[in-house]
């Protein structure tokens, strides 16, 4: 038995190659990741005499080029999770962390888990892109919410509460009724300097040239609540300036997340679990192509445990002896961005209370028992996570052996 242990960074990957017996036949070195130094270690690989394996860290997106390549010479990689490599026993009380050291003990953990270590299975292009459209949802969303604050901080000092004044949820292109609204009457001047007759038919046609709702009550409270509200700033050019660039900076990242979710909805659709999906309670066509994203292939959890476990949502155990604790944490060492979602969904249920839905009645029976908002809320994940990955295998089951016939 062959263990080649690699670990991956941004450039380069140092790697180490042992056999059973603890017999080291290549000492740690560093290849590039170059087309020439990959096929110079690929033929390397395949002239070692007996089974090889190869085991890598799945770290960020750097080993995924690396498994590709040495997958596509059809050498077996497997990639674990780091914390199993971290966890692992070195026999040794001296924990030093550099490439090299990093490179050994995948290389020792190969040969101790190597009837364990699963072929990598490489996603296709369609998940590896919905996946990459999720991540960059979730960076565009925490900037509009960074842009939004920043305008309501610069609106409290020109038109304090104008921001509450609207609800309506942000149209296709992003564009939102206060933040229009904002832009126009970028001071409570612009409003109060005019009588009510004349702002009403200021605001009227507003509405007609923006495509927004018109209501005439609407309009005097706005007016009533302005005449008496305090600005800080100047209503001058400079103030103006001001608001009108975090308008600005608003629109463009409101309209990149809002085109973002339409193409990751667009791009999930083409996924053969995306109706079954769909038609669970919670999943929206937001959540429902994140969930589709950060899940990937069903089809590679072997059981439901295993997915629990992806998204770190299983439940602990502490027994010792006569010592059974009752009550012990989830482990929280899956993916983050599943999780994130995940309650997302739970708090969906929540907030409709869906009383027909197994989730939410399971969540809704926690809850009255007195247990915690955290308890109930990552069991009702736990179960979610369970339904998911029963209904998703037997569709596509049903669906594979359709195409058959």
């Amino acid at each position: 038995m062959n263990a080649v242990g690699i670990d991956v960074s941004k450039g380069k990957s140092t790697v180490t190659i042992r056999k059973s017996g603890d017999v080291v036949l290549m000492s740690p070195c560093d290849i590039p990741h170059t087309q020439s130094a990959i096929n110079d270690l690929i033929k390397q690989i395949k002239s070692l005499e007996g089974e090889t394996k190869v085991c890598m860290e799945h770290t960020g997106r750097y080993y995924e080029p690396v498994a590709t390549w040495l997958s596509d010479a059809g050498i077996f990689v497997s990639a674990v999770n780091p914390i199993l490599i971290r966890d692992f026993g070195d026999d040794s009380l001296r924990t030093p962390k550099t490439d090299k050291a990093d490179s050994k003990k995948i290389a020792r953990y190969t040969l101790d888990r190597w009837a364990k270590l699963k072929q990598y299975g490489i996603m296709d292009k369609t998940r590896n892109q919905l996946k990459t459209m999720n991540r960059q949802f979730g960076f565009y969303m925490a900037q509009k919410t960074a842009m939004k604050n920043n305008l309501i901080a610069l609106i409290d000092q020109t038109y304090p509460g104008a921001n509450d004044f609207f609800d309506s949820p942000a149209r296709n292109d992003g564009s939102q009724k206060w933040v229009d609204f904002i832009h126009t009457y970028w001071h409570v001047d612009c409003v109060r300097s005019k009588s009510l007759n004349a702002f009403t038919e200021h605001y009227q046609n507003w509405c007609k040239r923006k495509n927004y709702n018109f209501s005439a009550e609407k309009a005097a409270k706005i007016y009533q609540i302005s005449s008496d509200l305090i600005a800080v700033f100047p209503k001058n050019d400079i103030t103006k300036m001001l608001i009108w660039q975090a308008v600005a900076l608003l629109n463009t990242a409101s309209k990149t997340v809002e085109s973002l979710r339409s193409k990751m909805n667009e791009l999930a659709s083409t996924l053969p679990e995306y109706p079954v999906v769909m038609d669970m309670n919670g999943v929206g066509a937001t959540l429902g192509p994140q969930l589709i994203a950060e899940i990937g292939d069903v089809s590679r959890f072997t059981h439901r445990e295993a997915l629990t476990a992806f998204a770190g949502v299983d439940p602990g155990k502490n027994d010792s002896g006569k010592h059974i604790q009752n009550s012990v944490r989830t482990s929280k060492k899956g993916s983050p961005y599943l999780r994130k979602t995940l309650f997302q969904i739970m708090d969906s249920l929540i907030k409709r209370s869906p009383v027909d839905d197994p989730v939410y009645a399971f969540m809704d029976k926690k809850r009255s028992e007195g247990k915690p908002y955290y308890v109930y809320m990552t069991a009702g994940a736990n179960k979610f996570l369970r339904i998911y990955y029963g209904r998703v295998r037997e569709y596509l089951s049903n669906l594979s052996n359709n195409e058959t016939i």
